[in-house]
């Protein structure tokens, strides 16, 4: 067995939605050390074409809003203008929302579900040309679904849409595994704990007293992540399918895990 290039990602092309800042942007960043040629894509983007200056000339600014269906066969077309074939994606974009039970609008609901579940599944499917263009070539591709333990536990937080959609994310992956590895392409999840992030106000500003909450007392780091992402989209995680990998310190399984807020 040789295990010397077993996490490498040479030659491979991947595309990382919500990847200019957070954890997209932490994945995108890991991805690009290990070889790869990356797309990453936001609605902002200014944002997309810093880090993408950031990231070095492996990382490429593709933006785009892939809140809606058109959005996620625009940004489909997009790169197959570029590539004729993709090998890694990512659905990270993700929104949050919180209010309480009795004042939760509408709209808190539709924009979180059409980020969080709709867009995977829609992006997904419009790239599935290019996912198995190279069922030959000796590697499956990989799709890898960023949810959350909050799809997994309940946080103190009254994010009714974001529990929701998280919890429908771990459940459609396993769909989406069951179908397509006969396609030659591999569908897994991550579920991150507490990472610092635009959305993740808690780990950004509050990161000592949340690091007392979780059992391996700190919030995760860029690696940490990283690594988790790597593992999938390399060669390393080829016989893994349909998994949800909770990257979180042992957060979910805290009997804290009710009263924390992430």
């Amino acid at each position: 067995m040789d295990s010397s290039s077993l996490f490498r990602l040479d030659d491979r092309v991947a595309l990382v939605t919500g990847g200019s800042s957070g954890i997209g942007k932490m994945i995108a960043a890991g991805f690009v050390a290990q070889g790869a040629k990356v797309y990453i894509t936001s609605r902002k983007a200014g944002m997309c074409a810093a880090t993408a200056e950031e990231l070095g000339s492996a990382c490429i600014a593709l933006p785009q809003d892939v809140s809606s269906v058109e959005g996620c066969a625009r940004l489909a077309a997009a790169l197959g203008e570029r590539e004729a074939r993709l090998h890694i994606l990512v659905n990270n974009a993700g929104a949050a929302w919180a209010a309480p039970l009795g004042d939760f609008p509408e709209q808190g609901w539709d924009k979180v579900f059409d980020i969080n579940l709709k867009a995977p599944f829609f992006l997904t499917q419009s790239l599935l040309p290019l996912l198995k263009a190279d069922r030959e070539g000796g590697h499956p591709a990989k799709v890898i679904n960023i949810a959350s333990i909050e799809g997994i536990r309940l946080s103190a937080l009254e994010t009714y849409s974001y529990h929701a959609s998280k919890a429908g994310l771990i459940h459609l992956t396993r769909r989406l595994a069951a179908q397509l590895v006969v396609d030659g392409v591999i569908v897994n999840a991550i579920a991150p704990g507490a990472f610092a992030s635009a959305m993740n106000r808690n780990a950004r500003e509050d990161s000592d007293r949340l690091s007392r909450l979780i059992p391996a007392r700190r919030i995760g780091d860029p690696e940490d992540i990283a690594a988790a992402a790597i593992y999938l989209a390399s060669r390393a995680g080829n016989y893994v399918v349909g998994e949800t990998i909770a990257v979180d310190g042992g957060l979910a399984l805290a009997s804290t895990g009710a009263t924390v807020e992430p």
